[in-house]
């Protein structure tokens, strides 16, 4: 018999708690209500200080670059013909160059340091003045203030030569954009179209630093990956050149030998020997010249194939996107979020006064 006694206990229990649950969640309502003034005076604030923050907020900018990248794939079948006759000058034309870059590193490409680095220290053309890209930024972020005793330094020169300061702020400045402004993505894995945005509070600036990116970016991909068939080309161009100087010679040679006995008699043949000589020599440099430039062919080839197609399909113009808290949005917002504050706050102050009674 006193299993069901205890039963009923717990649950005459769970409906007191419920209960008080309920007055205290009442109560609180009605707390807030009669602090309706205080709400409305706190909220009115915060709108204030929306608007405000909407006014003095700058603008930020979005410089917007789209391009098409052609991966490599399938191409080299047509040249499987060729591979034998390539292997004698070094060419491998049964794989592409550059594989470093297969997939999506190009991605990381544009954020890497060296990558944003070059793209500072780049002089563009803006509103017809020559500046450097990290100066413009420099200025417009009023960043040398900040540095107080670093606030002369510059960025001209070699790089490779700068100091602990130039690439502890250049490093600084390439986190920072990686983080907050610089943003490069493929909005459709399957298709080889990416996105490269730059935001900033300075319209030029997105601009300029979105069009030397991916120049710079694009132009060190497409050498890199071009690299050894570029090399591979010019050893045969200097060979090529210099066969065909030796077969020049060899050539003047033998009409020097024929002008040295116009008319030799039939009998002595070695009048003939020189000029004979020459001949092989011009027979020998002729067969070698022929087999290299054959080989060359192959390698432009070789070189056609491996570079990539990069089509800019669209480029930043003014006026860029701009992302700007309007006074209207801002007020509602700095609304709500302040009553929601001020009523977390009461409720707060008014179950410390109960604890503390």
């Amino acid at each position: 018999m006193g299993q069901p006694e205890t039963t009923y206990n717990d649950q005459n229990s769970d409906e007191i708690s419920m209960r008080i649950i309920a007055l205290k969640v009442k109560s609180a309502f009605h707390y807030i209500g009669r602090k309706w003034l205080t709400l409305l005076l706190a909220g009115l604030l915060g709108a204030g200080a929306g608007v405000a923050f909407s006014i003095f907020k700058k603008p930020v900018y979005t410089a917007t670059s789209t391009f098409v990248l052609e991966e490599e794939g399938g191409r080299g079948g047509g040249l499987g013909q060729y591979a034998g006759l390539a292997s004698l000058a070094g060419i491998d034309m049964g794989r592409a160059g550059g594989g470093i870059f297969q997939g999506d590193n190009i991605l990381q490409l544009y954020k890497s340091r060296v990558m944003i680095e070059k793209t500072l220290l780049s002089e563009v053309d803006i509103n017809g003045k020559r500046q450097l890209l990290i100066d413009r930024y420099i200025n417009f972020n009023k960043l040398r203030k900040k540095w107080k005793n670093n606030a002369n330094v510059t960025f001209t020169g070699d790089p490779a030569k700068f100091n602990r300061v130039q690439d502890s702020i250049i490093s600084d400045l390439t986190e920072n954009f990686n983080k907050n402004l610089l943003s490069v993505t493929k909005p459709d894995k399957k298709l080889s179209i990416i996105n490269v945005d730059v935001k900033s509070d300075d319209e030029y600036f997105a601009k300029a630093f979105n069009n030397k990116l991916v120049e710079t970016v694009n132009n060190f991909y497409t050498f890199t990956k071009t690299k050894k068939s570029s090399q591979n080309l010019a050893v045969l161009q200097r060979q090529a050149d210099s066969v065909k100087r030796v077969l020049g010679y060899s050539i003047s040679g033998v009409a020097s030998a024929i002008d040295a006995s116009p008319n030799a008699n039939p009998a002595f043949t070695s009048l003939k020997v020189p000029s004979q000589k020459k001949q092989v020599d011009v027979q020998a440099s002729s067969a070698i010249y022929a087999e290299i430039v054959k080989n060359l062919e192959i390698s432009k080839i070789s070189l056609r194939q491996e570079t990539p197609l990069i089509q800019i399909i669209d480029q930043p113009v003014y006026p860029l996107p701009v992302n700007k808290l309007g006074k209207a949005k801002a007020a509602v917002i700095g609304f709500i979020v302040t009553i929601v504050l001020t009523i977390a706050v009461l409720i707060a102050m008014k179950m410390l006064k109960s604890i503390s009674v």
